[in-house]
């Protein structure tokens, strides 16, 4: 059986610790795990900032229109999109609606680009329709997380920001449980 992981997403604002939800996205996780230890991510930058909402790459183009070459299925679930939350962004069906939710050709149109939540009351609307796949963990990742999303933008329409963050490194590491003795 293969151990868990946990990611470590380094930028040039600092590093933010990644869990990975295991239980919902087994194939997302696994293609983000691979893509990063490719080296996919190293040296991409957080290309979209919407500061009352979420920042996204993982984008070689740097524009919101890359990808490593190939899509994943996606993994909808029940998670929600609340602050920190890792997920998967694909093409928007024009169709869509919390009523109808995105067309196969759409909904399997992620590959290497992901987003993470600035806000959940904003967020909210994704639910159901993205692949939650993580969560940012810790004070030190919700800080650097935090620094990035208040990061000035120099178009209000495509959310790019004015010195766009580095990546510089995703990293990804074993989970090693820590022994616990009982006392008798």
């Amino acid at each position: 059986m293969e151990p868990l992981r946990y990611g470590i997403i380094s930028t040039d604002a600092g590093d933010m610790t990644v869990a990975f939800y295991y239980d919902v996205a087994p194939n997302t996780i696994t293609n983000f795990i691979q893509l990063a230890q490719e080296g996919f991510y190293d040296g991409l930058t957080f290309h979209r900032i919407e500061s009352d909402f979420v920042i996204q790459g993982g984008d070689p183009r740097r524009d919101g229109t890359g990808g490593p070459g190939y899509n994943i299925d996606a993994e909808f679930s029940v998670r929600r999109h609340g602050v920190g939350v890792l997920s998967m962004a694909r093409n928007t069906d024009p169709n869509e609606s919390p009523a109808n939710p995105p067309r196969p050709e759409y909904a399997n149109s992620a590959g290497s680009q992901f987003f993470i939540c600035l806000n959940a009351k904003t967020a909210a609307q994704l639910d159901g329709q993205f692949t939650v796949f993580g969560r940012v963990i810790g004070p030190a990742g919700s800080k650097t997380l935090g620094d990035l999303g208040s990061l000035p933008v120099k178009d209000k329409k495509t959310f790019t920001p004015v010195k766009p963050p580095l990546i510089t490194k995703v990293s990804i590491l074993p989970v090693k449980f820590k022994e616990t003795r009982t006392r008798r």
